[in-house]
């Protein structure tokens, strides 16, 4: 005797599901959230005043051998605050369920990362074919290098260059994580003591640069 798979146990936290379709070897589950307003991430204020929407087509984990793929409808607000500069705001989830501009669940996205980890590129793609959530082997170290960095804590080796803002005119000064290659912090010039408002910031990024400088 069959029995019917509930609902609940396909949709991630925070969603409410409104359809399931199974067409072929892959499962379709619209999804809408359960929350009726969004804050506006420039004033903070609530609003129900829906503008439009649009679909998110996220992949998630496979069901019994089939992908699963999600259709979260997806809304645009109006913020009413007279003083914000953002008119219209576009609803945002649970970064541990669904992030911004994510193509993939976080469930999921774990997944992906573990893999990637554990076998590399080429070894972990042809690894998620099997699993039923197809990804690439340049996507699967994009999302290790990304969350590599996400997890990064304080730079170890700092790398001090000068820049131009305007060439020949103003000039400041760059540093560099050498470790992860991307740029910590920017200044606004190249001397010492800087400006009282860089010397008194709580980044501790700059803060171990003041005192790399000064150790010099």
């Amino acid at each position: 005797m069959g029995h019917r798979l509930p609902h609940a146990s396909l949709k991630p936290f925070g969603f409410v599901v409104e359809a399931v379709k199974i067409v072929g070897l892959c499962v379709q589950v619209r999804l809408r959230s359960r929350d009726l307003s969004a804050a506006c991430p420039a004033c903070g204020r609530a609003s129900r005043r829906i503008q439009s929407r649009y679909e998110r087509r996220p992949a998630d984990l496979p069901l019994s051998g089939r992908r699963v793929e999600l259709t979260v409808l997806t809304r645009r607000f109006w913020c009413d605050a007279v003083l914000c500069g953002r008119h219209i705001l576009c609803e945002q989830f649970v970064d541990n369920v669904l992030a911004r501009y994510g193509r993939r669940t976080q469930r999921l996205e774990t997944i992906v990362h573990h893999l990637g980890l554990a076998l590399g590129g080429r070894p972990a793609a042809a690894f998620t074919d099997r699993l039923m959530v197809p990804v690439s082997n340049d996507t699967l170290l994009r999302v290790v290098r990304r969350r590599t960095v996400d997890q990064h804590g304080d730079p170890n080796v700092i790398g001090i260059d000068d820049f131009a803002f305007r060439r020949g005119q103003t000039c400041g000064t760059i540093v560099c994580d050498l470790e992860l290659r991307r740029p910590v912090t920017l200044l606004p010039d190249r001397k010492l003591p800087m400006h009282r408002n860089i010397l008194q910031c709580d980044d501790t990024h700059v803060t171990a640069l003041i005192a790399t400088l000064k150790s010099e």
